[in-house]
């Protein structure tokens, strides 16, 4: 039996959440609740308003169950007792009519919001895109810049309110890239490639992530996204041509192997780099379109090409040397 007490715990608690969700907190940092972009806001915004829709027949539940554990508990006398009692129009209607109407709604919603944030759909944003090229490695991102011939892991850099167009493969198994405070996850395989187009509108850094489990270095494949106003977003650039190594065969062999982004980074960094990133400059700005084209040749890799292999891990030890 619920009382007076119990009900008002749970309506309270309800209210608790809803505002939760609402105003900011630091339990959401780097999530959609915290949107960081256009994109992440419109989710959020989705969220809240299929929440709120939803209310209309969850509360009623919440609310009547208890009412009626009350009303008609044992021993309590003045509640009609109705034993042949079976059918009501109003009620019937009440309980098929109102979910029919709720799906309908918020299928036409879901329609529009799928269009809406279409991973594949363009940004408008102060300038041109950005191209990034990202693909996903055992256990760690790696982010190619070809129109600026640059490359990094373990950081993307973006420039504030200018829209950044991705290009997403892997050269392993599937995983799926997600930067909450931007824009929704996507997959990615390898031998495809697929697309997501984010843009930040506030300076700040983001944390993005694999969620597909991938083996043991799962937990720590994540990367910060550094969003910058224009002027430090070109200082960056210059300092990761300065300052970054080659991605030639040998180096891009030691960051397929598997292994964590600070076992990469012991191997390939130099004193110049920051600790949880790797600078490269790019040599061949077809490494992307390579990478996926091995995958095409319509013939299996010999394993000697395959990530996380023992040959080729012997194979690109050696390479490195």
């Amino acid at each position: 039996m619920i009382g007076r007490k119990q009900f008002s715990s749970l309506a309270l608690s309800g209210v608790t959440i809803a505002a939760l969700m609402v105003a900011p907190c630091p339990l959401f940092a780097d999530t959609f609740l915290e949107p960081a972009g256009q994109i992440a806001s419109d989710q959020r915004s989705h969220l809240l308003w299929v929440t709120g829709i939803t209310m209309i027949a969850v509360i009623p539940v919440f609310v009547l169950l208890p009412l009626i554990l009350l009303r008609y508990r044992r021993g309590r006398s003045g509640a009609t007792y109705k034993p042949r009692w079976e059918y009501s129009l109003p009620l019937e209607i009440t309980m098929w009519g109102v979910p029919l109407f709720l799906v309908g709604v918020l299928s036409l919603a879901l329609w529009q919001s799928t269009h809406k944030l279409d991973p594949y759909k363009p940004i408008e944003g102060a300038g041109p895109p950005v191209n990034v090229q990202v693909v996903g490695l055992d256990w760690k991102w790696l982010f190619i810049y070809p129109d600026l011939g640059i490359a990094s892991v373990g950081e993307l850099a973006i420039p504030v309110d200018q829209p950044v167009a991705m290009t997403l493969t892997t050269d392993t198994v599937m995983q799926s890239f997600i930067i909450s405070s931007l824009a929704g996850q996507i997959y990615a395989m390898p031998g495809m490639t697929t697309e997501l187009h984010v843009m930040a509108d506030t300076v700040g850094a983001f944390e993005g992530e694999n969620t597909q489990y991938n083996g043991n270095g799962f937990v720590g494949q994540k990367f910060m996204t550094r969003a910058m106003d224009t002027a430090d977003f070109d200082g960056w650039v210059q300092k990761v041509k300065s300052d970054g190594v080659a991605l030639d065969e040998a180096a891009y062999g030691v960051l397929a192997r598997q292994s964590s982004q600070e076992e990469a980074h012991k191997g390939l960094a130099s004193g110049a780099m920051p600790s949880d990133a790797i600078w490269f400059t790019l040599p061949d700005i077809h490494l992307f379109h390579k990478i996926v084209g091995r995958y095409h040749t319509g013939k299996p890799l010999p394993l000697a090409a395959q990530p996380g292999t023992v040959e080729f891990s012997a194979a690109t030890q050696e390479a490195a040397q």
